[in-house]
């Protein structure tokens, strides 16, 4: 029964892998849970636990209309630019030229 645990551990730990990778190399995925299924060739269940635990760990997020994006490839969140205040400093010129 040991082996049976750490084999699952190992295969769901290969699943979420697989799940990120694909949400990783293609950022404006938006997919619903039937569409992961065909595209991993998971079934229903484990893509099930497997997306929800991506939702809990903060990568994807479930939007309104049943389809799983990237946190940050969201609708209502976007990561913003840091603000910074620049300070101008005044502009000395320098000649070349020898007198």
């Amino acid at each position: 029964m040991n082996i049976e645990r750490t084999v699952n551990a190992f295969l769901d730990q290969r699943v979420l892998q697989r799940l990120r990778a694909e949400f990783l190399e293609m950022p404006d995925l938006k997919l619903r849970i039937d569409q992961v299924e065909r595209l991993c060739g998971i079934e229903p269940k484990t893509c099930g636990v497997m997306l929800d635990a991506l939702v809990g760990a903060g990568f994807l997020r479930l939007q309104t209309d049943g389809t799983y994006v990237r946190l940050t490839e969201g609708s209502e969140w976007r990561p913003r630019p840091a603000k910074t205040a620049l300070k101008s400093t005044a502009l000395v010129t320098v000649s070349r030229r020898a007198s």
